[in-house]
């Protein structure tokens, strides 16, 4: 059975791209903080056949990335989607915020991919960053996101120069707004309900990851 891990698949997006896998004959490793909420997308997965293993996972700490892969066995596809958005004028940030901003997106996709890599290499695997519109253009509000967003498209194509003689693949995936909970808590976005719901986007994601130099769903 072909085997996925994605971070942040307790809710939103990471939890919509999880069914999306297992619906589809993968076993999904669900990678997160809240066990409460990854059991609960395991129940989903389980009750509709599929197989889910729930770990947890901080991607900000190294210990837990690595311990949370040396509980995998075999890998075939990676998926980083856990990340974090704190919006608002630069001189409102806290050095909290911009410590978890730049930890969570930036320094969790670099540590999860090191410690994913060996398992991808050992079955010629892919790895998704799940990267938004962000990481293209600067946006007002968005300074310290945007920043650990273009951070991560720069690590996706250095990987993807670093690997381009072997049989593994790294895609970016840029898409706008969701209607997820990644808004709770936020002003920034006054009414969520009108951006897309995410199992469209889970929808594009998984028909076109077959090793890409990207996937788009906005510009």
């Amino acid at each position: 059975m072909s085997t996925v891990a994605i971070t942040g698949a307790g809710s939103g997006l990471g939890r919509t791209l999880a069914l999306k896998y297992a619906d589809n004959g993968y076993k999904a490793y669900l990678l997160g903080r809240n066990d409460t909420k990854l059991h609960l997308v395991q129940k989903e997965i389980q009750q509709n056949g599929g197989q889910a293993e729930v770990i947890l996972c901080d991607v900000q700490e190294p210990a837990s990335v690595s311990i949370a892969f040396q509980q995998i066995g075999e890998l075939d596809i990676l998926i980083n989607n856990a990340g974090v958005g704190i919006f608002g004028p630069l001189e409102d940030y806290s050095v909290s915020d911009i410590d978890k901003t730049l930890h969570t997106n930036v320094k969790g996709t670099i540590l999860c991919v090191q410690s994913a890599l060996p398992l991808i290499r050992e079955n010629n695997g892919r790895i998704l960053t799940i990267i938004s519109t962000a990481g293209l253009r600067g946006k007002v509000h968005e300074s310290v996101y945007c920043a650990s967003k273009f951070a991560v498209k720069g690590f996706t194509e250095s990987m993807q120069k670093e690997w381009e003689n072997e049989s593994i693949a790294i895609t970016p995936v840029y898409m706008g707004g969701m209607n997820t909970p990644f808004w709770d808590g936020s002003s920034h976005v006054g009414d969520p309900s009108v951006l897309k719901g995410p199992e469209m986007v889970a929808e594009q994601i998984f028909n076109e990851d077959d090793g890409r130099k990207e996937i788009v769903i906005d510009r």
